[in-house]
């Protein structure tokens, strides 16, 4: 089990070259993470979801994704609570005071999964949540040393030295933990390190010597880390490009999902992504902004016109500008959102921006289906993961066929579009169609689906070569 000394330390990736590494070494191997919190989630082939750094591991290891490699799913819908999915679909919505009560009695079917995630492996590479050292919140712990405690793993404890204070990190989780659970931890690594590593040697054999615990490696800073999916908006950045084509805006929405859904645009040479954070207006200069999923789309209607983004969207779309809305985007654009039963929080409704003829009334039943068809006479595939039903006289021009059927809208004037479909832009040949609306020679030869398999591999090799993995295997099967 790889826990961390906080969060965004680097886990998940470590999971999965891990998983990748240890393929290639001609191992049947399997991620696991007990419980995530992430608004960023995956459809399953078994019609579930879970969290999409499982996902990618799972892609990493080879192997369909599967509702039992992350059995419970926390996807925050306010501050203070999150609906609670649990081996792929959703239990009840839950405050953080409730939630630390229930957690306790999931325990049981986060040992099936993992039972069943581990059937006929030779290695499961499990992956923590947060801090190891959340002492606070061990009683009924599901997510770090609770669950390495129940299923019997041993821990290697990762810190993050890009952070700074790397060896405080480390030394400081080894003093607050009860002696049993420092016993479990095996050994350590220090991630994303800059510069020439021998000046480190020191550190390392200083956390060595006040723990007591092994060395697995120093990992140097990884470059293509970039290239892969984040599982947290705290870790979008500005990845701004002067020389652009074309110019894309999206709004950080509060509860803001399935962001991963834009980096093969971000990947495109001649594309400018920009995320914009609140209290800043959508740029003027926008060709397209695009509406992101949300995972409460009634408040996050609200606090987009807190920030005066429905005024720059309105007048985006006078000047000629295009506008996309993905799921809970989607359902924004059209002329009213209404949760009678409030399915996402408070019952209300609230009228949406305008933009498309259509409405949207949230429902109970959660729709989680893989799905592939056409989209601009191009072939695309992904999934639908949303509450509620959208219909009106738009939804006569659909944007796509999924599975034979029509879906999504477009306006009578063309320039605004929504639809339900994540993962569309992870097709080439649609990607660059679209793109041509905006510019010619705007899309690259890039194919993204190949890119991510490059740089799995590549990451593999670099834990590969500063990584102690045999060390890592020993341990695992002790």
């Amino acid at each position: 089990m790889i826990q961390g000394t906080g969060s965004d330390v680097g886990k998940s990736l470590l999971v999965a070259g891990l998983c990748r590494a240890f393929v290639k070494r001609g191992l049947s191997v399997a991620p696991f993470k007990p419980q995530n919190m992430s608004n960023n989630a995956a459809v399953t082939e078994d019609g579930g979801e879970i969290g999409r750094a499982q996902a990618l591991q799972a892609r990493a290891a080879g192997l369909p994704l599967s509702r039992h490699m992350n059995p419970v799913l926390l996807k925050p819908q306010s501050d203070r609570g999150a609906q609670v999915v649990v081996q792929g679909k959703v239990l009840t919505s839950s405050g953080a005071a409730d939630y630390q009560r229930l957690k306790s009695t999931l325990l049981p079917a986060v040992l099936e999964s993992f039972g069943i995630v581990g059937e006929g492996r030779d290695l499961v590479i499990v992956e923590g949540a947060g801090s190891a050292a959340e002492v606070n919140l061990r009683a009924g712990d599901i997510a770090n040393m609770g669950f390495a405690e129940a299923a019997d793993l041993p821990v290697i404890l990762a810190g993050d030295i890009e952070r700074g204070g790397v060896i405080a990190q480390l030394v400081g989780t080894h003093v607050l933990l009860p002696e049993a659970e420092r016993a479990r931890v095996k050994g350590f690594i220090v991630n994303k390190f800059r510069g020439d590593p021998s000046l480190f040697d020191e550190g390392m054999g200083m956390i060595a010597a006040r723990t007591g615990w092994t060395p697995i490696g120093l990992v140097p800073w990884f470059t293509g880390a970039a290239a892969m999916p984040a599982e947290d908006s705290v870790s979008l950045g500005d990845g701004r490009k002067k020389d652009a084509k074309v110019k894309i805006a999206v709004p950080m929405l509060s509860r803001i999902a399935n962001f991963d859904d834009f980096d093969p645009l971000a990947a495109e040479p001649s594309v400018d992504l920009a995320f914009i954070p609140p209290g800043t207006p959508l740029p003027a200069d926008a060709d397209l902004i695009i509406l992101p999923g949300s995972k409460a789309t009634l408040a996050d209607l609200a606090f987009l016109r807190a920030q005066g983004w429905d005024i720059d969207l309105l007048a985006h779309h006078r000047r000629g500008g295009q506008v996309l809305g993905i799921c809970g985007g989607y359902q924004m654009l059209g002329t009213l959102v209404a949760d009678p039963d409030g399915v996402e929080g408070p019952p209300g409704s609230a009228p949406g921006l305008g933009l498309l003829a259509v409405q949207t009334v949230m429902g109970s039943e959660k729709t989680l289906v893989a799905v592939e068809g056409q989209c601009l006479d191009e072939t695309v595939r992904g999934f639908e993961m949303h509450m509620g039903v959208t219909a009106g006289a738009d939804c006569a021009r659909p944007f796509c066929t999924l599975a034979g059927k029509p879906d999504g809208a477009v306006s009578a004037d063309g320039s605004v579009m929504g639809l339900y479909l994540h993962g569309l832009f992870a097709a080439d040949a649609f990607r660059r169609r679209f793109l041509t609306r905006f510019a010619d020679g705007v899309a690259s030869e890039l194919s993204y689906e190949a890119r991510v398999e490059t740089v799995l591999d590549d990451l593999a090799r670099h834990l590969e070569a500063h990584l102690d993995l045999d060390r890592l295997y020993d341990l695992s099967a002790r």
